[in-house]
């Protein structure tokens, strides 16, 4: 993958130590743009970045509508919007629909990284508690991207992973230390 690509990660219920396990992992200077679309509290606006920060080696942000995308950051979806990868190489915001109850919804951010990147995007999904993300994740594996799903055996909460699995023959099943084997491979 190298230049050019994108890990985008989608999660809800038990994502957030897995999260913070897989950033704690990807060292300064790492080469993508990691991009996090996960389900939170959407009245709650601060601390949850700030943790995220607290346990990543990259710089985390919230991205800005029009916002070029570059590698070595760590860009979270905001609360309550959802986050599209545009064409240009810039990510959208939007205040849409909710989709499977979710905004930010895991599906949309997937399906735009995948219509951009094709075979450089790189989509995982982990823990959660509603099928947001499997469609998407069937979507960019469509398109030529990877497609990893944490092992539900590991999950939290396998309602996502489960719903993946069903859908998608994805090209991995790993647990998170596979995982982060895999990011730092990846580089």
């Amino acid at each position: 993958m190298g230049k050019g690509g994108v890990v985008v990660l989608g999660g809800s219920a038990g994502s957030f130590k897995v999260v913070t396990y897989l950033l704690g992992r990807l060292p300064q200077g790492y080469p993508l743009p990691v991009v996090l679309c996960l389900h939170r509290l959407k009245d709650v606006r601060s601390g949850f970045m700030e943790s995220l920060q607290g346990r990543s080696n990259l710089e985390v942000r919230e991205p800005y509508d029009k916002e070029p995308i570059q590698g070595g950051r760590v860009y979270l979806a905001p609360s309550n919007y959802h986050l599209y990868v545009e064409l240009g190489n810039r990510f959208g915001l939007s205040t849409g629909e909710t989709v499977n109850h979710s905004r930010p919804s895991i599906d949309l951010t997937f399906i735009s990284a995948a219509r951009v990147y094709r075979e450089r995007a790189v989509g995982i999904l982990v823990s959660g508690a509603n099928r947001d993300g499997a469609l998407g994740l069937q979507y960019l594996k469509q398109q030529g991207g990877v497609a990893i799903v944490q092992d539900p055996a590991e999950c939290e909460v396998q309602t996502m992973t489960a719903a993946a699995l069903q859908l998608t023959q994805v090209d991995q099943v790993l647990g998170v230390a596979g995982i982060a084997k895999f990011l730092l491979e990846l580089a």
